[in-house]
C-alpha cells in the first residue's frame, strides 16, 4: 500500500534514531516516536513497514502512526520526535492592576468571622469591590501562585 507521506530516513537520521533507541534512556514517548520512524523507514535500509504492522507492533493507534509519519515529512525529524507546542493562546484573566489589588486584598485582615482568606472569598470580594466583573477562584489561586503571594 503507497502512504501519502513516505518516511525516508538519511543514514545520519538512522544511526541517530538507532542509537536513541539502543540507549533506552529518552522518554518513553520519544522513543516509541523513534521506533516509528525506524520501522516506516522506506529507504535502501529501511524495513518500510505499513501503518497497521506498526501500530500493531508498538501498541499504539493508527492515527499516530500517521500523524508521525506526516510530522516527518512535513516539519523534519525533530519534529516528528518532539511534543507539538500547544495552538492556543489563553488570554489573561486579570490585568497587572486587578492584579495588584488581589494580592493587597489578600495581604490584608480577613473579613469579619473569618480566620483566614479562602480563595472564594477573595473572588467574591474582587468582584463586590468592582476589580473585576467575574472571575473564578481558580483564577485567583494561579494569580496568586505566580506572584508568590498567599492568602493567609
Amino acid at each position: 500500500m503507497r502512504t501519502k507521506f513516505q518516511v525516508q530516513l538519511s543514514e545520519e537520521e538512522r544511526a541517530r534514531l538507532r542509537t536513541l533507541v539502543g540507549q533506552g534512556v529518552a522518554p518513553a514517548r520519544l522513543l516509541t516516536h523513534a521506533r516509528v520512524l525506524l520501522k516506516a523507514d522506506h529507504g535502501d535500509a529501511g524495513p518500510g513497514w505499513t501503518d497497521a504492522a506498526i501500530a500493531t507492533a508498538l501498541d499504539i493507534g493508527l492515527s499516530t502512526v500517521a500523524r508521525i509519519r506526516q510530522r516527518y515529512v512535513t516539519a523534519g525529524l525533530d519534529a516528528a520526535l518532539e511534543r507539538k507546542a500547544p495552538d492556543r493562546v489563553y488570554e489573561r484573566k486579570l490585568n497587572g492592576a486587578q492584579e495588584a489589588h488581589l494580592v493587597a486584598l489578600a495581604c490584608s485582615p480577613p473579613p469579619e468571622g473569618q480566620v483566614s482568606w479562602t480563595l472564594k472569598l477573595l473572588a467574591a470580594e474582587l468582584v463586590a469591590r468592582e476589580v473585576v466583573e467575574a472571575v473564578s477562584h481558580e483564577t485567583v489561586r494561579r494569580t496568586l501562585k505566580q506572584t508568590s503571594s498567599s492568602p493567609g
